[in-house]
C-alpha cells in the first residue's frame, strides 16, 4: 500500500469528501423546484402566530381563554422549573430578578401571602385564571 493512502490517512479522508460532495450534488439536482417550497400545517395542526404581536391561536384548552393560556405561560416562562414549592414573596422577587414585565408582577401581588404553591397551574388558579378542566 502507497504511504498516505491508508484508510485512516489524509489522501483517503480527501477522496471520501469527494465522493460525498458529489452524491450531495446528484441529489439536489434531482429534486424538482416545489420539493423546495415550505407545505402549510395539516388541517389537526393550529395556525402559527406569524409575529410575536400577534394573538395566540389553536390549542386553547377546553375552560380556559387566549388571555389565560398567555398570562400562564408567560408566567411559567419567567419563573422556571426549579423554583417550586414557593411562596409569594419568592414569586415575586423571581420574576423581578428574571425582568419580567409588570403585568406579571402585579399578578403575583394578588397572590396569597402565607400560601405555598407547588407549580405554576397552583399561582394560575391562586390568582383567578381560567385553567383546565380534567376529565375525572
Amino acid at each position: 500500500m502507497e504511504h498516505g493512502t491508508d484508510k485512516t490517512g489524509p489522501a483517503r479522508d480527501d477522496v471520501m469528501k469527494r465522493q460525498l460532495r458529489e452524491q450531495l450534488t446528484a441529489e439536489r439536482s434531482l429534486r424538482t423546484p416545489e420539493e423546495y417550497e415550505l407545505q402549510p400545517a395539516g388541517e389537526d395542526q393550529p395556525v402559527a402566530a406569524w409575529s410575536p404581536e400577534s394573538r395566540f391561536r389553536g390549542g386553547t384548552p377546553r375552560g380556559m381563554t387566549e388571555q389565560d393560556v398567555g398570562l400562564r405561560s408567560e408566567l411559567a416562562q419567567y419563573l422556571g422549573r426549579r423554583l417550586y414549592p414557593a411562596d409569594k414573596d419568592t414569586i415575586i422577587e423571581t420574576l423581578h430578578r428574571n425582568n419580567a414585565p409588570d403585568q406579571l408582577i402585579r399578578v403575583a401581588e394578588r397572590l396569597p401571602a402565607h400560601e405555598r404553591f407547588a407549580n405554576v397551574q397552583s399561582i394560575a388558579q391562586a390568582v383567578g385564571l381560567h385553567t383546565e378542566q380534567h376529565r375525572a
